[in-house]
């Protein structure tokens, strides 16, 4: 990938602000309970930082999951700067890292940017 200031591109595509382009819910320590551990569906949590590189590269690849898997999977994302309480209890050691809850537990995790043939692998086993 390259950066340019606040954008990262990505095979010549360039997206800007992670954030702001994802059709996803944001996780937060206070919302993260009633979101993801009360959850009827599974979740998945995407553990990232505003200025971690792969984090973004992986951002439109989740978005799409998003859309694809609605109502089957929820889907959402926390900054683990502004959470780090959630990061350390949850094991998060390094960026990206994607967890997926079923009856308030991570059940499977993917760590680092992937390709979306396995991360749809992923969405499909613990949908």
């Amino acid at each position: 990938y390259i950066t340019y200031g606040d954008k990262t591109s990505v095979e010549g595509t360039i997206y800007s602000d992670y954030i702001s382009l994802s059709p996803s819910k944001s996780f937060t320590a206070e919302n993260f309970e009633a979101e993801v551990l009360n959850s009827s569906i599974p979740v998945f949590v995407d553990f990232y930082a505003d200025w971690c590189g792969p984090c973004k590269m992986m951002s439109p690849v989740i978005d799409k999951l998003a859309d694809e898997y609605e109502g089957k999977i929820k889907v959402g994302k926390i900054n683990v700067d502004e959470n780090s309480e959630l990061a350390m209890k949850y094991g998060v050691m390094s960026i990206p890292n994607m967890k997926f809850f079923k009856g308030g537990q991570v059940v499977d995790e993917v760590i680092g940017a992937v390709p979306k043939p396995a991360m749809k692998q992923k969405f499909e086993a613990n949908a």
